[in-house]
């Protein structure tokens, strides 16, 4: 086996053996409401998010999902939540997720209608917890209580 092929096949090994990372947004409305988006795969509502593209860091992946699945072109960022890391979170693949929540003042719409059904704002007791994607259930509860965890 060449170098070139040798080199090849590790990197391929690396690359699919590890988790890969993405960003999940929790945006919040002036009206203090949160932004939802009803995925079209599961048809379970979601926080908007989505991988990071090689040579994206983290806050970059954020504001482009944001603005791919909701239409929300300005977001400030609030803080961070929380890094998200168990295997299972997401039924999918192993992926660690990155929660930070952000301040929007934009009017959210359906941006991408591949991807998404519907882009709504819940108010907090409002919100379809039993109807949540993935771990964003635990990512909203550690939201609303001011945490900054590392799960």
């Amino acid at each position: 086996m060449s170098y070139l092929a040798h080199m090849l096949k590790t990197l391929t090994g690396l690359l699919l053996r590890r988790p890969i990372v993405g960003a999940c947004v929790i945006p919040v409305r002036p009206d203090g409401t949160i932004v939802l988006i009803l995925r079209r795969d599961n048809h379970r509502w979601s926080l908007p998010g989505g991988l990071v593209d090689w040579g994206e860091d983290v806050i970059t992946a954020a504001r482009r999902e944001l603005r791919e699945e909701a239409g929300i072109e300005s977001a400030e960022l609030d803080r961070l939540v929380g890094v998200y890391s168990k295997p299972g979170r997401d039924p999918r693949f192993h992926s660690i997720c990155v929660a930070v929540a952000v301040r929007v003042p934009d009017q959210p719409y359906t941006a991408d209608p591949q991807e998404v059904l519907e882009v709504r704002s819940f108010a907090r007791d409002a919100l379809p917890w039993d109807q949540l994607a993935h771990d964003h259930r635990h990512q909203l509860e550690d939201f609303f209580q001011g945490k900054t965890v590392l799960a």
